[in-house]
């Protein structure tokens, strides 16, 4: 992308939120990159980010799977165990800050967040891996931090990426337990947490809609949500469309429309800091 180009959309993007009445941000991995997570894109860079599983020959959607906790629980520990212990580690960066004052400067009830992420950096998601349920789903859903001690600490072998020592079990009926995150191929997630998420952002929506009938404006922003499983798009191209909003799409590599009209929508392509940094600063000059 070009300055001048690159210019005109962050003016677009600003002038755009300044007439937002309403908000949805929607995010997928890219975002947590600027605070050092991986992203896991491609094959390739899921193995740079866990060697072992290219000796095993497996991709991330083989890998996070419920089956390793039936089959190899130290293994499946120790791919979960690993992340669990790398997100409690970095905090979130500037461009989580950037979005709240966006969303504050619009008043209460006026935004929603939806994120594929696990990491615990946006408070609404659906599923963290800070959440533990029973692999057999006898009975509710746990914190693995109680007063930010670590109820069940993890410790992974950093060469073979395997668990080592005993692995969380259920207080309730001593199964083992696994994070309360959706997986690939997964029937066994509890989804208590999701529900009542879900409830909540249908309401806020059903809101939306009607204002959005009597003129209000919705602005989506999107960041860092990749084609390779494309959910997050899918639903932000969804909602611009459905509010006839305006979806601000950003992605360092695949920023362009999908299934949407790209002229009355905004692709920059940036990562996720820089571009809200850049937003922000002419929104608010």
């Amino acid at each position: 992308m070009s300055q001048l180009t690159e210019m005109s959309v962050i003016k677009r993007a600003a002038e755009t939120l300044k007439r937002a009445d309403y908000v949805l941000i929607t995010a997928g991995a890219g975002l947590g990159v600027d605070s050092g997570l991986p992203d896991f894109r491609g094959v390739e860079g899921f193995w740079r980010a866990y060697p072992p599983m290219k000796q095993l020959n497996l991709r991330f959607e083989e890998m996070s799977t419920p089956r390793w906790f039936k089959e190899d629980p130290q293994l499946a520990w120790g791919f979960f165990g690993h992340r669990q212990n790398l997100y409690k580690t970095k905090d979130p960066h500037d461009g989580y800050h950037i979005l709240k004052r966006i969303v504050d400067s619009k008043g209460p009830d006026s935004y929603f967040i939806h994120t594929s992420n696990v990491d615990g950096h946006f408070e609404r998601c659906h599923g963290s891996i800070q959440h533990l349920q029973c692999t057999k789903r006898c009975d509710g859903i746990w914190g693995v931090q109680d007063h930010h001690e670590q109820k069940f600490p993890i410790n992974v072998d950093p060469v073979t990426f395997r668990a080592q020592g005993e692995l969380p079990k259920c207080p309730t009926c001593d199964a083992l337990c696994r994070p309360n995150v959706l997986m690939f191929s997964d029937s066994y997630w509890n989804t208590e947490r999701e529900e009542e998420q879900e409830a909540f952002r249908s309401e806020w929506l059903d809101k939306v809609l009607q204002q959005c009938k009597q003129g209000k404006k919705m602005a989506i922003i999107e960041i860092g949500a990749g084609k390779y499983v494309p959910t997050i798009r899918y639903l932000s191209e969804n909602m611009a469309r459905t509010t006839k909003g305006t979806l601000i799409r950003i992605n360092v590599r695949e920023s362009e429309m999908d299934r949407i009209e790209s002229d009355s929508n905004i692709s920059i392509s940036l990562g996720g800091l820089e571009a809200l940094t850049l937003i922000e600063k002419e929104l608010f000059e």
